[in-house]
């Protein structure tokens, strides 16, 4: 059992990954965001996940310098926006990201969408793998990535991603891509776990809050983690930030996890990955 918020899962290259982290997606830069990261560092959170497209880089790295948590007790991660993709072009990113976070290596940089349009992600991860030999980032990995984008990387690259984060919710578990990620040893990582709120009044979810005299959100992570998944959901509120971490004192049953797993309906909330072009 998953027991404390400093609990790690093993990377396919040995790096520990906490299994929860804060996401900072949508949080203003500055004062928003500075807090909210110093908040869940309070609260013992040591796994931090934005990304260049959240324009928020700047005040996430000024909670971390202002913390007193040592570096290597950290687990932070960006990722590479669209715009950015090819080769020279990612490396000049992550040295941006890098400056703007104030910090000398990354704990992971992931691609934030495969962009199939643009026919650059195999040239990218290309990019990200010298990241990685060079000692910049300690695990590279994907974000958004569906099985075809993965056998494209791993087909024609050096290294197969670490991590795979994608949207990732009771009513969208996405099992072909999360036995697909276990079968070839990637984590998968859920964003939007608690479908910005919308399954929050879920009846079959409240009930089993209700047993386990815990939150909605503290059930869906909990599930979240016991599926084997990380996940790092989003809160700007102090209270929820620290109620998001409390679910390490209790386990699901194997009945409960599979009344949620009934929830599913292959339904996404946002873009499909072969889709998105935003650049």
């Amino acid at each position: 059992m998953v027991s404390s918020l400093k609990s790690t899962t093993t990377l396919n290259n040995g790096v520990e990954m906490p299994w929860l982290g804060l996401g900072v997606f949508q949080v203003k830069d500055g004062e928003d965001v500075f807090n909210s990261v110093k908040t869940a560092l309070e609260v013992g959170y040591r796994s931090i996940d934005t990304a260049a497209i959240y324009k928020n880089e700047e005040g996430v790295g000024k909670a971390i310098a202002e913390s007193n948590v040592p570096r290597d007790e950290l687990f932070i991660t960006t990722k590479l926006w669209n715009a950015d993709q090819g080769y020279d072009s990612a490396l000049a990113a992550f040295e941006k990201s890098l400056e703007k976070l104030g910090l000398d290596y990354l704990d992971l940089y992931l691609i934030h969408w495969p962009l199939p349009s643009q026919g650059k992600y195999v040239e990218t991860w290309r990019a990200l793998e010298k990241l990685y030999k060079d000692g910049r980032v300690r695990a590279i990995g994907v974000s958004n990535f569906k099985i075809h984008h993965l056998e494209d990387i791993i087909g024609n690259c050096e290294i197969k991603p670490m991590v795979n984060q994608v949207e990732y919710h009771p009513r969208f578990n996405q099992w072909q891509l999360h036995n697909f990620c276990k079968k070839n040893g990637i984590q998968l990582e859920a964003w939007s776990p608690l479908m910005q709120g919308g399954l929050l009044d879920d009846p079959t979810l409240g009930e089993i809050a209700k047993k386990y005299n815990k939150s909605t959100a503290q059930i869906i992570i909990r599930w979240d983690i016991q599926t084997g998944v990380v996940t790092i959901p989003k809160s700007v509120k102090p209270h929820r930030i620290a109620e998001n971490a409390d679910i390490f004192d209790f386990e699901l049953s194997k009945e409960d996890m599979e009344k949620i797993n009934t929830l599913n309906q292959d339904k996404r909330m946002f873009a499909d990955p072969d889709d998105f072009n935003r650049i």
